[in-house]
Parts: structure tokens; C-alpha cells; sequence
């Protein structure tokens, strides 16, 4: 026998070796394991302010439309930028940037010195416990589907906004800071 024919046989079982639990595990039990639970995904509307990927659950949204003409309101703080009319309904629309501090101070969209928006600027009507109410944001990116894995808590250092923020989504290399549109209107 040549040296390899006898590594080859310190290797390999010969058929007269009693191997018998060995084949029982190789073949495997007969016990069949639960399935893992399916992660179900939810869908979120992701959206653009001051640059920064943010996202909404889509069942939050009643609908997406272009900025319509503003009427401010006097004296109103200053995240309200005015009302509008939906189809017969007065709805407030907030500027969220500032309860964010994405930005010191509401565009002026509304009253006689009011700046036209920019083209890609949206208003959407969220559902709230009080009734529609509208948020602009600087654009809208599109419908993620983000499964309970691919969600993480917010960090730890997010400060007075960590009540609206209620985590980061992460899709690929795509991170999308996910918010309680009721907080973050409150």
C-alpha cells in the first residue's frame, strides 16, 4: 500500500467500522423544527428635509399633493406656516424642520410677502388625533418597505427630538430617520 492509499484510509471509514450515530446525525432527526417566524414589512413614505432622508408609516398619510396657497394665521406659533383648503376642509400645514432644528426659522410661504415654493416642495396630509393636518417637506422619495430587522432604536444623543423620532431605517446603505408624525406635530 502506498503512503497515500493510507491516508486515505486513516480518513474515510472503512465499511467494517461501526459509524451508526455518525449516520443518524448526518441524515438528520425526524423531528421537524418550527419555521422561523416570517418578518412582515411595513411600508413608510420617505421623504426629504433639509437634505436628510426621513420616513413616515404610510398608513399615517391620508394623501400627498403640491403646495397650495398658504393663508397665515396671526400670532400662530412659528411651526404653523399657515392653513389651506382640502376640498372644503381648513387644514393647518406645520413646518417640522423646526421641531427637528433642521433650520432656525419657517420659510415664508404665506401673507402678502410670501415666497413662491420650491418646485419639488409637497404637502402631506397626515392622519392625526385631531383631525388632517398638512407637513411640508422639501420632497418625496418614494414607498420603502423596511422589515422589524432592518429597524433600529433611535441613538442615544438625540435630544429634545428623540420623542418624535422613534428610530432609523436601514436599507442597504440608505438610512432613513423615522418619525411619529403625531410627536412630531405635538
Amino acid at each position: 500500500m502506498s503512503r497515500f492509499s493510507e491516508l486515505l484510509d486513516e480518513f474515510f471509514y472503512r465499511p467494517d467500522e461501526d459509524v451508526g450515530g455518525l449516520l443518524e446525525f448526518a441524515a438528520g432527526s425526524d423531528e421537524v423544527l418550527p419555521p422561523l417566524p416570517e418578518e412582515i414589512p411595513e411600508e413608510y413614505l420617505a421623504f426629504l428635509l433639509e437634505g436628510e432622508c426621513y420616513a413616515v408609516p404610510i398608513r399615517a398619510v391620508q394623501e400627498i399633493g403640491k403646495v397650495p396657497p398658504l393663508t397665515e394665521i396671526p400670532r400662530a406659533e412659528p411651526s404653523l406656516l399657515g392653513v389651506m383648503n382640502l376640498r372644503g376642509d381648513v387644514i393647518p400645514v406645520y413646518d417640522i424642520k423646526l421641531r427637528l432644528k433642521l433650520t432656525d426659522k419657517p420659510p415664508k410661504v404665506a401673507g402678502p410677502d410670501a415666497v413662491p415654493p420650491p418646485r419639488a416642495a409637497r404637502i402631506l396630509v397626515a392622519r392625526t388625533d385631531e383631525g388632517p393636518a398638512g407637513i411640508w417637506v422639501d420632497s418625496v422619495r418614494d414607498v420603502v418597505r423596511l422589515k422589524p430587522s432592518m429597524l433600529e432604536p433611535p441613538l442615544p444623543g438625540m435630544g429634545n427630538e428623540r420623542d418624535c423620532v422613534v428610530g432609523i431605517g436601514r436599507r442597504n446603505s440608505q438610512l432613513f430617520v423615522l418619525l411619529d408624525v403625531q410627536q412630531a406635530l405635538a
